[in-house]
């Protein structure tokens, strides 16, 4: 299934891993210092106070390329430059501006520092040690590989990954991603435009009957819920084709999850709402 911004989450696990393994500095390095000959002449001197973290916060403060720029963004020539020549509506650092530009600049960071590419990352940094399958996805007129829209991953494949972080980096007795980078990750940076919703490094937070609750959102309803204190991993799938946000369809998930499913993880399932089942589960 395609998890739409779903993988944006992806994106930021490929981010810490490359940390930790010193492809990348850490959240504080500058965009320029990797992607230095891709930026315009004409760009607004603040990109280079752009850093890693402000990118994985959505904070870099350029215009957006999502919702209605999203179009002219992938129909461009070049994707890195374009995002890179926005006009900044925020100082890097500010408010949380969501933006697909910010994760694909990510995407062409990863493949600039390691000499690989994402695809190539994502296979063998998750897919061999979950044990799931990665396949291609979109890529730019460059070739870099779409950093936060179009990756396909099973619901298998997804719940794998989420129980990565639940289980603090460790799956099937192998380290894999940094306990320190689930910690900064799900702490956090800013709140969504959206929802009101705190927002880490790829992940939104709310809190659900007392449990704080860590949850990837994907266009249309592609939805990874991560309930440590209740030992949960939840996945769900929607029409991808659909806004999530029409008519509330999102709030109708994080509903099924907070009135039926969690009631039920607890042991209490005289506590569910029966609107809960109202949501939609593939």
């Amino acid at each position: 299934m395609n998890i739409k911004s779903a993988s944006k989450t992806v994106i930021s696990a490929l981010v810490g891993i490359a940390i930790d393994k010193g492809v990348l500095k850490g959240v504080d390095q500058p965009l320029v210092s990797i992607l230095e000959n891709s930026v315009p002449d004409d760009a607004d001197e603040r990109v280079s106070q752009i850093t890693i973290g402000h990118l994985l916060s959505m904070r870099a403060g350029l215009e957006r390329t999502s919702g209605r720029n999203y179009g002219s963004w992938v129909s461009s020539g070049n994707w890195v430059r374009n995002a890179l020549s926005r006009t900044f509506v925020d100082e890097p650092g500010g408010r949380m501006l969501y933006s697909t530009g910010s994760t694909h600049l990510l995407s062409a960071a990863l493949t600039r520092a390691s000499k690989r590419s994402t695809l190539e990352l994502a296979r063998d940094w998750l897919g061999e040690p979950l044990d799931i399958q990665i396949p291609p996805w979109t890529r730019d007129p460059q070739g870099i590989y779409l950093g936060g829209n179009e990756m396909a991953l099973s619901p298998r494949a997804l719940l794998r990954f989420g129980e990565m972080y639940r289980l603090g980096g460790v799956i099937d007795g192998e380290r894999v991603l940094p306990e320190s980078w689930i910690r900064q990750s799900w702490t956090p940076r800013t709140s969504s435009p959206f929802t009101g919703d705190p927002y880490g490094y790829g992940w939104f937070i709310r809190e659900m009957r007392g449990h704080p609750v860590y949850y990837a959102w994907g266009y249309g309803g592609q939805m990874l819920y991560v309930v440590p204190s209740l030992d949960l991993t939840v996945v769900m799938t929607s029409d991808p084709s659909e806004p999530s946000r029409v008519d509330n369809y999102v709030g109708q998930l994080h509903g099924l999850m907070e009135n039926g499913i969690i009631p039920a993880v607890e042991g209490n399932p005289a506590d569910a709402d029966e609107s809960a089942a109202t949501g939609s589960i593939d």
